[in-house]
């Protein structure tokens, strides 16, 4: 299977980029492109977090229910983006058409990758080691990585985002960090034309 861009982890980062880029779908520089996103959540900081202090969710809502509700928000509102269940990336490694992603099931290519998995130490991706650092803003007890990266970007062609790109393990933050890397990508997409997305009210 191949993808114009596939997102490795569908926590925070990787589920607010996969929802960006699929509301792009009727843009005529997006509309033939293949998205993908692994869709491992197992080890989200999401799973354990509970929110009183993010603006527009309701007190109390829990970290595993937004999990749950963005994939099915995704599967319903961008149903042309593929969500792969139950793998694991295993290995990410450059071609000469972009990127193979191995997962412990199978394989795919990908032009783009997006990787926007949590920033443990714990990370078993090979291809990525060149890139890992200690996290620039975490403590140094927790031994958090990140992805050496410049605006969001690895090197052509592959991305990551959320805490893993440097980013505090803030749910707002990891989100708009994940937004950022599809306006981005819209924009590469855009032949350079600086592009944001949204839907709009029809009146």
């Amino acid at each position: 299977m191949s993808y114009d861009v596939l997102i490795v982890g569908a926590g925070a980062a990787g589920m607010s980029c996969a929802l960006v880029l699929g509301s792009a779908k009727n843009k005529p520089f997006a509309i033939d492109k293949k998205i993908g996103i692994i869709a491992h959540q197992k080890t989200s900081h999401l799973q354990n977090a509970l929110f009183n202090n993010v603006l527009g969710l309701k007190q109390g809502t829990l970290g595993s229910d937004i999990l749950k509700q963005g994939k099915a928000q995704l599967k319903f509102n961008y149903p042309h983006v593929t969500q792969i269940d139950n793998e694991k990336v295993s290995l990410i490694e450059e071609t000469d058409q972009g990127f193979k992603i191995n997962t412990n099931k199978t394989s795919y290519n990908s032009k783009l990758v997006v990787v926007a998995v949590g920033y443990t130490s714990l990370i078993t991706i090979k291809g990525l080691e060149d890139y890992i650092e200690p996290h620039p803003r975490a403590n140094a007890e927790k031994d958090r990585i990140w992805l050496n990266n410049t605006d969001h970007k690895v090197k052509d062609n592959l991305y990551v985002a959320g805490t893993l790109a440097g980013w505090r393990s803030q749910f707002s933050i990891a989100s708009g960090s994940g937004a950022q890397v599809a306006t981005d990508i819209l924009t590469l997409w855009n032949r350079g034309k600086h592009t944001k997305i949204h839907d709009k009210i029809t009146v």
